[in-house]
């Protein structure tokens, strides 16, 4: 068979699927890395190590495919959004990689939403005025280091960086990626004046942004000899791992929603066109020219049901390995199952790790409201699930407000494994929700985007019925009617102590905390 490879570079690793016009995953092979956490605040991916990963996981997958018999026609490129590192003119890093995830930019945030710019770049970017975007990491560097900021040749992210370990030649990202920037005008299709000036650097300094389907050629050389592919080998530039989510799941009609929980949480629509939310609560990033994506990014998913395995049930000692929290974690969303929905009148605000969508507000602490003593471990992990997927409700409830109007749900990610994390996510978002069969659906979003980018599949939107998803979960009635009437008080309970919340992180002094 003929087969593209979706070469997925994240946060944490790089994944190499293959996969041919049937949409059917053929093999995954992964490669990691170590996440460097080294102060409070900070969050970085040593960015040589994450070059050498995409040539490894592509010599590995390359390598099994011709054990097969198919013949790879073609590589297609997925990234992690919002990472920054600096390099030199022919696209070698000169530091680290600073992810999504590194915080040390929310003063700035803070301070573009006073004086009244954040609404406008949010507008035109696509981008929320948020610490994970490039515009605000570059916008402290100007601050805090103005002579490194000058001094640097180019500025990209991971996408670069890939294509720069892969083929070498002039710096150039995909619309996609850089529409995650907060630098990038949308409708413009240029990098935006303002947000350069707020981030201090000149368009130079920025990669040249092509298509998503931009088809480059030529490996290089040493790449070529890794990998046992030619050097003429189509390399599809690709798009942001949000985006080809989407993609991979099907999830390609305006009325059907991706929804991705794991660790995280996301939940995201295709629409024709780019598209504003007037409140400022979701985002606009590009797959396609004809199809953008339109959604909300919660730092909370999986990982409060994780938490709750450590405060609520591991006692004293190390963290349990991996296999042994798996089990904890399903032990106790087995006990919570048997709470009724509701929680007995208690509400989990699940900010263990601040928030994006809807308040994009990092310093926000998580909280439980309603808590009275008959109370249990069942009830409180109960209400964290509830909590995580009223999140995503919120994000729905953005969607219809700016009016996108969703009829089904699929979703991918860890957390779909436990029924009682699907029937509340069904029920929160009053809709059904259909599993994807494969869990490598940015991987396989990049292998579709680089089959349509080649040729081999006209339509896009096909992937709504090519792509494999369960019979849906349908929502319970009365459960979805409890958490539609529940909803209004999460969102009473977050304003009224997101001062309080935000100010304790302020005054925390505890030992390797950024307050």
């Amino acid at each position: 068979m003929d087969v593209v490879v979706g070469l997925d570079s994240g946060t944490t690793a790089t994944k190499a699927v293959t996969a041919g016009t049937d949409a059917h995953v053929r093999d995954v092979v992964s490669v990691g890395y170590p996440l460097s956490v080294p102060a409070p605040g900070r969050a970085e991916l040593d960015a040589h190590r994450l070059a050498d990963a995409a040539v490894e996981a592509l010599a590995a997958v390359a390598a099994r495919a011709r054990e097969r018999g198919d013949r790879v026609v073609g590589v297609s490129l997925s990234a992690a959004m919002h990472g920054l590192v600096p390099m030199d003119d022919d696209g070698r890093p000169l530091g680290p990689l600073v992810t999504w995830a590194d915080d040390r930019a929310a003063g700035y945030a803070e301070a573009l939403r006073r004086d009244g710019r954040a609404g406008g770049l949010h507008e035109r970017t696509g981008t929320p005025v948020h610490p994970m975007s490039p515009l605000l990491k570059l916008a402290s560097l100007r601050a805090d280091d103005p002579d490194r900021l000058a001094g640097v040749p180019r500025w990209g992210g991971v996408k670069e960086l890939v294509v720069s370990a892969l083929r070498g030649g002039p710096q150039v990202l995909d619309r996609s990626c850089a529409s995650a920037t907060g630098l990038y005008g949308i409708r413009t299709g240029r990098w935006d004046p303002e947000a350069l000036a707020v981030a201090g650097v000149r368009a130079g300094q920025l990669g040249e942004v092509l298509p998503t389907t931009a088809v480059l050629r030529g490996l290089r050389p040493d790449v070529a000899g890794a990998t046992g592919l030619p050097e003429d080998t189509p390399l599809v530039l690709g798009a942001s791992d949000g985006v080809l989510a989407n993609l991979g799941i099907g999830a390609v009609r305006p009325e059907v929603a991706a929804v991705s929980l794991g660790t995280s949480g996301a939940m995201r629509v295709v629409v024709p066109a780019p598209t504003a939310d007037p409140a400022h609560r979701l985002f606009c990033y590009a797959l396609t020219d004809e199809h953008w994506v339109v959604g909300g990014a919660v730092n909370n998913g999986g990982s409060v049901v994780r938490w709750a395995a450590q405060a609520l049930a591991a006692g004293d000692g190390p963290p349990p390995e991996r296999e042994a929290a798996d089990e904890v974690d399903a032990r106790l969303l087995a006990e919570a199952a048997e709470v009724p929905p509701g929680s007995a009148g208690l509400l989990c605000l699940p900010y263990l790790l601040g928030e994006r969508a809807p308040w994009w507000r990092s310093g926000l602490r998580g909280a439980y409201v309603g808590l009275r003593r008959e109370h249990r471990r069942p009830h409180l992990v109960r209400a964290a699930v509830e909590g995580v997927c009223q999140q995503l409700a919120l994000v729905r409830d953005a969607f219809s407000a700016t009016g996108l109007p969703v009829s089904e749900v699929r979703a991918t990610g860890g957390a779909v494994a436990s029924p009682l994390w699907v029937a509340t996510l069904a029920a929160a978002l009053d809709l059904p929700v259909r599993i994807a069969d494969s869990p490598e659906g940015t991987g396989l979003g990049a292998c579709l985007l680089g089959l349509h980018a080649l040729g081999a599949l006209p339509d896009l939107d096909a992937a709504t019925a090519l792509v494999g998803v369960s019979d849906p979960v349908e929502p319970d009635p009365a459960a979805a009617d409890l958490y539609r009437r529940t909803r209004p008080l999460v969102e009473q309970s977050t304003r009224a102590l997101a001062e309080v919340l935000t100010t304790l992180d302020t005054l925390d002094d505890t030992p390797g905390h950024p307050g």
